[in-house]
């Protein structure tokens, strides 16, 4: 979802700029909100910032001849809801853009999209089902951070194909052949993103219990000697 300055028509950016604007809008609204109502969760939010950033950073070949690398969207949609992640994902590539050169400025909207809002919403609900089924926290994390970057990657792939639909099969081949590059080769990364948030978060429990019980990823634990 790193698409390159410049590879997209412009009016194609622009419009999935207008897209994903009201996203980032209410996700700043979100994280003001939630500094000024609990000023401690600020650590915390810059940690599931600073997440996101050095494992979107790490850009491995792929062999269809591009690249991938996990998104880290889904620790942080858990922790604070997706809506932070719309305004966290976009700084976190913005900074990428400027100091690394990977993806850029104008396609910001575009790779924003995909990388703040789908992703994390997909990954939140795929947490949200299983700990409705009556999941524990630690596997409800796995497919929750699984889901966001896939989500992720099926995006950028849906994208690409509506900016460059294939010349004889249109939209669908293109979408397929995209599929191929990004999706499928995503996967191994994807299960490994899911087992290195299983990692994050059982160490969160140990480290950081209050905080995940004032966010309502962990349920209170009972008094010493209460009843039940």
């Amino acid at each position: 979802m790193h698409i390159a300055e410049g590879f997209l028509p412009p009016a194609h950016a622009l419009g999935w700029t207008l897209a994903t604007a009201p996203f980032v809008i209410h996700g700043a609204r979100a994280v003001a909100r939630e500094v000024r109502e609990n000023p401690e969760s600020t650590l915390l939010l810059g940690a599931a910032g600073a997440f996101t950033f050095v494992l979107s950073a790490i850009k491995l070949p792929s062999i269809t001849g591009s690249s991938s690398h996990p998104t880290g969207t889904g620790a942080g949609a858990i922790l604070f809801r997706p809506p932070v992640m719309a305004l966290l994902g976009t700084v976190v590539l913005l900074f990428q853009a400027l100091l690394l050169a990977h993806g850029g400025v104008t396609p910001l909207g575009v790779n924003a999209f995909a990388f703040g809002v789908v992703g994390p919403w997909a990954g939140y609900g795929a947490y949200r089902l299983l700990r409705w089924l009556g999941g524990s926290l630690l596997p409800g994390v796995f497919a929750g951070m699984l889901v966001a970057d896939l989500a992720t990657y099926l995006t950028t792939s849906l994208q690409l194909a509506l900016a460059f639909p294939d010349a004889a099969g249109g939209f669908a081949a293109a979408l397929v052949k995209f599929l191929g590059v990004f999706a499928i080769t995503q996967v191994p990364l994807a299960v490994g993103e899911g087992l290195l948030g299983v990692l994050l978060f059982r160490v969160l429990t140990v480290n950081a219990r209050p905080e995940l019980e004032r966010l309502g990823v962990l349920r209170p634990a009972p008094a010493p000697g209460s009843a039940g």
